[in-house]
Order: structure tokens, then sequence, then C-alpha cells
């Protein structure tokens, strides 16, 4: 039976397989062949008693009857719903909307989608804009051939007696610079051109373990295991990708793979995954309830496992300087995974004061606002404060906030200054390529 049916949708097929009249269904089971109508139809609720009698009546579980019809759409939907809350969306009646019109429901969870994918890729572009080496040497030998081109040209427009060898020497420069200008542009076209998955020669290594990371959504099953073998799991994974092969890559995976499995030694999944459903995710009460450190509680809560029935979690840590050094980005939140992001995010208020934990919701601009939850905390990274100059990290999880659950009080934020759209912010560094925002005054 297909998985993505609604319970009603259900009932009637396997009505019509059995070869039942709807009628004798309704009787067998108590109710009017009208209500029954109203049920195959997805126009009334069911549950309870005459589900149970429905589905021993049809000889089928009645699990078979509900799992899984509804709840992907309906929580694509509801993250629709979350994602616009000024269009005040009717919450109450999406079982009846996906039941009566399916092909909306999915055209609109499809268009969801679609819309967080691009909201990503404007992100990672502007990300790529502002730090990549390889598109800022691109566009440096690109200003330089022009420049050289433009020197050039004015000299022999300036001196239209020049010698004739210097003339063509002139000539030759304008021509050998032009060849470079336009080699420079092939390369950089081929380089915006090529796919996010090219590999090692389009991104750079910080690039490369990230894109990774978020391939395998953070989560390493190998390294939960009692004796993992590092260099087993870091070779498996350079095999499958080749970008991660360069020995840069390969170290930065590799001391990922080893903090991770620090802290699944700490914490490890058999037991801090229930705590984690207990305490609904909540990073300071399971910190208090294991009695364990904070950022070490935040950085397994991103790492959870989806099919136990966790949520996706975003995590960043950033050093003293404010720079991050991990980023995992879920739909909406989306920091740059170098440089500096909008100083407005907890995290960089945490960094100012090592040891205080701080809670706030947060409200992501744009044409559907987003809600997110976040919890922050900054502490020496080796664990002490005795140092005459430690190592300050920062940690701040995130978690979208649920439809209906919208606070109020939320705290506007941003992406980054290049790309966000709010007007008169007094932390705004540098203009809005999007030309929606001003500095002040």
């Amino acid at each position: 039976m297909p998985m993505n049916l609604p319970t009603g949708s259900r009932i009637r097929d396997r009505r019509l397989d059995r070869g039942m009249k709807q009628t004798d269904l309704a009787a067998a089971v108590g109710i009017s062949a009208s209500y029954l109508n109203l049920i195959e139809h997805n126009a009334r609720r069911i549950g309870g008693k005459l589900l149970i009698d429905i589905a021993r009546t049809l000889s089928v579980d009645p699990a078979h009857l509900t799992e899984g019809g509804e709840r992907g759409t309906f929580a694509a939907l509801r993250a629709a719903a979350a994602a616009a809350p000024d269009l005040t969306p009717e919450l109450a009646r999406i079982e009846d909307f996906t039941g009566r019109f399916p092909g909306w429901a999915a055209l609109v969870t499809a268009q969801a989608a679609r819309i967080d994918r691009l909201e990503a890729q404007v992100a990672e572009l502007s990300d790529r804009l502002t730090h990549d080496p390889e598109l800022a040497s691109s566009l440096h030998r690109m200003i330089t051939a022009v420049t050289a081109i433009r020197s050039t040209s004015a000299i022999l427009l300036d001196e239209p007696d020049l010698d004739r060898d210097w003339s063509a020497r002139f000539h030759r420069n304008i021509h050998d610079d032009s060849l470079k200008l336009a080699e420079a542009g092939r390369a950089l076209v081929r380089y915006l051109d090529t796919p996010e998955d090219a590999g090692e020669t389009t991104h750079s290594p910080q690039d490369a373990v990230a894109r990774y990371l978020d391939a395998i959504d953070h989560h390493v099953p190998a390294l939960e295991t009692p004796d993992p073998d590092v260099d087993a799991v870091l070779a498996e994974a350079i095999a499958r990708v080749p970008a991660l092969q360069p020995a840069a890559a390969r170290a930065l995976l590799r001391d990922w793979f080893l903090r991770y499995l620090a802290d699944a030694r700490a914490l490890p999944l058999a037991t801090f995954g229930p705590a984690a459903l207990a305490a609904d995710h909540d990073p300071a009460c399971i910190a208090g309830d294991l009695c364990a450190d904070p950022a070490l509680v935040m950085r397994r809560l991103a790492t959870l496992p989806a099919a136990d029935g966790h949520p996706a979690l975003g995590l960043a840590v950033c050093d003293a300087a404010g720079a991050f050094l991990l980023v995992r980005r879920i739909g909406g939140f989306a920091p740059p995974r170098t440089g500096a992001g909008c100083p407005l995010w907890p995290i960089h208020a945490a960094r100012a004061q090592p040891g205080r934990g701080l809670a706030a919701t947060v409200a992501l601009p744009g044409l559907r606002e987003t809600q997110m939850r976040v919890w922050a905390i900054a502490a020496p990274r080796d664990g002490t404060a005795f140092d005459p100059l430690p190592q300050i990290d920062a940690t701040m999880l995130v978690r979208p906030v649920l439809p209906g659950a919208e606070i109020a009080e939320a705290r506007p934020v941003g992406p980054t200054c290049r790309i966000c759209p709010r007007d008169g912010c007094a932390a705004r560094r540098e203009a809005s390529v999007v030309g929606l925002a001003r500095r002040p005054g």
C-alpha cells in the first residue's frame, strides 16, 4: 500500500480489494454508509474503537491503515506553515486539505522544499563570493589584465607619434593581456559552472569536509561502537568522497572524527538518545539531568540519528575571534562556514560571558520569517580556566520553532550583512547585495 495515502483512502482501497460494498462494511462496524463515505473521502477523522473495528472487518492490522500515511505530508505542510506565520494557514484543517486535495498538498510541500533549497543556495553563494580564495584569485587576474590593457591603450592614445618599434611592442602587450583576460574569464565561467560535487579542485578543504558531514547528517554509526578504528572510518570516507583526498581535508576530517569519538564515549548513544527524547532535546535540561558539560550535550544533540526519532538540529562553534570552526546548517540556519556572520546571534553574546548559558528565540528575515530556539555557551577549549590565555570556544544549538508554538518576543537576527534585508539594523557593517537594506543614517 502506498505510504503517502491518507487513512480514509487506505480504508477504501482495502475494502475494494476485498470486494466489499460500502454498505456492508458500514453495517459490520455499526455506522451509516454515508458516514463511512465521508471517512473514505477523508472528510472525517477516524481513530480508536471504530478504526480497530474497521481494520478487523477488513482483516488488516490497524497500523497498516494509519502508519506513515499522512505523517510525511502533514509534517511538510506544518513546516511550510511555520515558515510563513504571517499568512495564518489553517493548521487544524491540514488533514482535511490533504485528504480532499492530495495533489495540491503535494505541490505546496514540493514548492516549500524548493524555496528552502533556493534560500540555502543564496546563502552558499554569498559565502562563496565573500570568502572563496579561488574565486578571489580569478577576479584578481581579470582585474589585473583589464588594468594593463587600459594603461597600454592610454599610452597609445596619448602618444600618437611613438616609434614604430615601441608602438608594435605596446600592441603586442595589449594582445597578450587580452589573451590573459580571455583565459581568466573562461576559467571563471568554468569555476562557476562546476557542479557542487565536482571534487577537490572546486572547493576548499573546509568546504569539502562540511559537505561530507552534511551528506551524512553529522552522524557516524561506526564511531558509536565500543572500540572503533578512526583511521579505518577515515579511509572509507576518503574512498567514497574524492574531495576528501587532499592532506588538509583528511586532517580536518580526522580531527572531527576524534572529537566525535570523545563525545560519544563521554555520552554513549544508548543512554544519551533516550535522555534527549525524554527532555525534548532541551540541552539545558539534559545537561542538568546527566551532570554533563552543556557544550558537549549540544554537540551530541547535533549528531543524533533521525532514524531514532530525533529532529535535525543546527550547530555552530566559533572561537574567541568569532570565526566559525564548525557549522551544521539546517533549513533557515545557514551561517557562513568561514568569516564572520551576523553579530546579533546569541553565540557572539556568549563569547563575552564565558560559563553563562544563554537561551533565546530568534527570528530570521525573509519573505517567510523563520523563528528558531537557540542555546549558547562559551567555555575554555581545554575545560579549564587556569591558563593565563585560555582558548575560548562558543557553542550554539539551533532548533526551528514548531508550528503553533511561535514566541512573539523573538530577537531579530540575520544570516550575514551581505544578504540580510533588514533595514536600519544598528549592527550592519556592509551594504546588502539584495538592495533592501541601508546603513543607518
